[in-house]
């Protein structure tokens, strides 16, 4: 062994400093996996090749390529990562990279080295590598893309990456390019995986990647453990805090099962749930989505795009439309502000635009339930029938509830404190997942169209706390019923008690559009049940207000002709 170093003195001097390297430092690359010789410790080795470094390099009869490389190029077509959101352009593999996959794609036997008239056989019939997570294979798609131009360039059109002149740390670029080296050093396995840096709290990651929001956020903040119950949500890590885990949370480098944005899991869902089931978060989403009445995320896979821009079109749930999670985090917030588990969504303005970022909670809501094609209808025939919330909302209507701002409604005597004239509310305050124990926000109710409380529509309900509990949230049953003395008894005591008429027969929750209804016919939210309220014998059907507490109706209901009925 030494007459052959001696013959080669430039290979004796690497050989010798390798040499004190391994005598002065603990870890290096004898004790590592990539030492395929004999002495080497992994499960892949040879049989009798006493040489370590031979695997990759050779003094003599090299490849062109550096640095002094002992094997061939796997000269194959790869197929390569690539999702919407990807703003660099990922080439077949080169430099680096390309010498990894000598050996990573599975293609080229371990033994097979130029320096080498015929393979070195290695232990247990090995040939090439063995499948497993090692093994990418010719199949990058479900990898951190390679081989990309990684430059000024590319971090001013993309804002959440680094400017790369700034990287002085343990990540480098290769010709301006991103190579498994820029994460990976072959030579010392000091963080696991070859790791130039520690993933623990995403450490690598934010070498290059730095989400809006991130600092902030729960998925960093939060020292939230797994209860053992369930699945492992941080099965490919050591880590067992969810902020420890960081970016791996939800996404892992290699060997992702879902490709785009390189997912834990295929179905989006399951990135989320696998924490939020009561098994690492507090609550318990996936019981809630159990629920009759949800936002179903189970039945869409691969529909939803974080670039969807404007209303939806194509009809989908996931959490990420409602959350972003690398901005979300427990804030709270008064109506009509966002509050921070709903941070960093887009939506949809009053107006129907666009907004990459949501102000206001309505705004979110408006993505679906506004000028989508596709959205949501509802179980009451109204005679007028509008289904869009955004018009429905809307400040210049003749009534409305007060979402976007206070209503049109000066004086409600039936308000619970702390609600007043001027109060605005949350779309969530009646959309929102039932139960004292259910996680906030809109997941999933017993009660239809997800209502947070029950709300009864069909006609002859008896009148009863538990049957209108979601109005009697913020309105006084007893104030409805009778303290508002005449008209309390000529018109709510009497329809909704002694007649047993729902509220529904006669109020549209959410507001009538200016551009359909009026201030003479629609206010106080009057917009009749036509499956309950038919016309008159004369064919009127409507509702004339004739001031504070005055008004009359044409109509007929329950039999009875209202032409008119006046209070």
């Amino acid at each position: 062994m030494m007459r052959s170093m001696r013959k080669y003195p430039i290979f004796f001097t690497i050989f010798m400093s390798l040499s004190i390297f391994v005598s002065g430092f603990a870890q290096s690359i004898v004790n590592t996996v990539h030492n395929l010789s004999i002495s080497g410790t992994g499960s892949i080795k040879a049989t009798q090749e006493s040489e370590i470094c031979i695997f990759c390099h050779t003094p003599h009869h090299s490849s062109p390529r550096k640095p002094l490389w002992n094997r061939e190029d796997p000269g194959v077509t790869y197929t390569l990562y690539n999702s919407s959101t990807i703003d660099a352009s990922p080439g077949q593999p080169d430099g680096a990279s390309i010498l990894c996959l000598s050996c990573h794609d599975g293609t080229i036997a371990i033994g097979n080295v130029l320096s080498r008239s015929t393979d070195i056989a290695m232990e247990r019939g090995v040939t090439t590598m063995p499948s497993g997570l090692t093994n990418l294979s010719t199949d990058l798609s479900d990898d951190h893309p390679v081989s990309f131009i990684y430059n000024t360039g590319l971090s001013s059109v993309d804002d959440e990456l680094v400017d790369p002149t700034t990287l002085t740390g343990a990540v480098t670029l290769e010709n301006e390019k991103v190579q498994c080296t820029s994460c990976h050093d072959p030579h010392v396995d000091l963080y696991e995986k070859f790791l130039v840096a520690s993933t623990r709290y995403s450490d690598l990651c934010k070498y290059c990647h730095q989400r809006n929001g991130w600092d902030q956020s729960s998925h960093n903040l939060s020292n939230a453990t797994w209860n053992g119950s369930g699945n492992n949500p941080w099965f490919h890590t050591s880590y067992t805090t969810v902020s420890e885990n960081a970016c791996e949370n939800c996404h892992n480098p290699h060997t992702a099962a879902g490709p785009v944005r390189l997912m834990n899991y295929n179905r989006e869902e399951d990135n989320c749930l696998d924490c939020h089931n009561g098994n690492v978060a507090s609550t318990d989403i996936e019981a809630d989505m159990a629920q009759g009445w949800k936002h179903n995320v189970y039945p869409y896979s691969g529909i939803h795009d974080p670039n969807e821009t404007g209303y939806v079109q194509n009809r989908h749930v996931e959490c990420v439309d409602c959350h972003n999670p690398h901005m979300a985090h427990e804030s709270p917030a008064s109506a009509p502000n966002a509050n921070g588990f709903i941070r960093g969504v887009p939506g949809v303005d009053t107006q129907g635009n666009h907004i990459s970022s949501i102000q206001y909670e309505y705004e979110l809501c408006y993505k679906c339930h506004a000028d989508s094609p596709d959205k949501p209808g509802t179980n009451i025939p109204r005679q007028i029938e509008q289904t869009n919330v955004r018009l429905e909302f809307d400040l210049s209507n003749p009534s409305f509830h007060p979402v976007e701002g206070p209503g049109q409604n000066s004086n409600v005597p039936s308000l619970i404190s702390p609600y007043t004239e001027s109060s605005i509310i949350y779309c969530t305050d009646c959309h929102a997942s039932s139960g004292a124990q259910a996680a906030k926000g809109p997941h999933g109710s017993v009660y239809f169209h997800l209502l947070k409380f029950n709300y009864e529509t069909d006609d002859y309900t008896q009148e009863s706390y538990t049957a209108y509990e979601l109005c009697y949230q913020c309105h006084d049953r007893n104030t409805i019923i009778n303290g508002m003395g005449r008209f309390s008894k000529r018109v709510h005591n009497k329809h909704i008690v002694r007649e047993d008429t729902p509220c529904s027969a006669c109020h549209d929750a959410h507001g009538i559009s200016s551009s359909q209804g009026n201030s003479t016919n629609n206010t106080h939210l009057i917009n009749f049940n036509v499956s309950i309220v038919g016309p008159t014998s004369s064919g009127r059907r409507e509702f004339v207000d004739k001031g504070e507490r005055s008004g009359s109706c044409y109509l007929k209901c329950h039999g009875e002709n209202h032409n008119p009925k006046s209070y």
